[in-house]
């Protein structure tokens, strides 16, 4: 995979991320709960979720494209679709989606348990990754492509919740995020609508 391809794959895996949600608020009580160990241990649990989706949809994707190529072109304008309707619903955001994360009392094996299952349990993340992934997979690319797709959004997303964890020790980060939430989900409004024309045209 060209850098330049694998780096507009990151950029977007780490806008999915870093968006404010029931993901980041689900790592946030864990480490104000419990501290930075069970907020570690769910962003990990939870980029596993991430990854099981990705593997799915990149080789379902794949077959898609190579048996049924109006289908998968139908996929792609649905996905652009959803992808649009996430640009408007965070650019309306506004000031609505700052984070008020509570903590609660948890555990290592609750952390795990909560960071899979909000993975798991959030079918729009298929949506996302056709939509997403359908400008990266291609009928002849090899497992190892694949397998670098699927690796960086783990890693981003995992990534990404850990530092959110590790910065929460220093009880620094809650407060900086809560109060540029609103700028976080205008810019990812913004993105959103411009890979779904993006997909639409190309």
């Amino acid at each position: 995979m060209p850098l330049s391809l694998w780096m507009s794959l990151a950029a977007i895996c780490a806008m999915g991320a870093m968006s404010p949600g029931p993901s980041l608020a689900m790592v946030l009580r864990h480490t104000l709960g419990g501290g930075r160990a069970p907020g570690v241990i769910a962003g990990v649990s939870h980029a596993f979720g991430v990854g099981f989706y990705a593997l799915l949809t990149v080789w379902g994707l794949g077959a898609v494209i190579e048996r049924h190529p109006a289908l998968f072109q139908v996929i792609t304008w649905g996905g652009a679709a959803y992808l649009a309707w996430l640009g408007i619903k965070a650019l309306r955001a506004g000031r609505g989606g700052a984070l008020h994360a509570q903590a609660a009392q948890t555990s290592m094996g609750h952390a795990a348990r909560d960071g899979l299952m909000v993975a798991l349990a959030n079918p729009k993340l298929i949506l996302f990754f056709v939509a997403l992934l359908s400008q990266f997979v291609t009928p002849d690319m090899g497992a190892g492509q694949r397998a670098i797709i699927v690796l960086t959004a783990m890693l981003i997303d995992g990534g990404w919740y850990i530092l959110v964890a590790l910065g929460l020790s220093h009880s620094r980060v809650l407060p900086w995020l809560q109060a540029r939430a609103h700028w976080i989900n205008r810019i990812t409004g913004v993105l959103l609508l411009g890979i779904a024309i993006r997909v639409v045209l190309g």
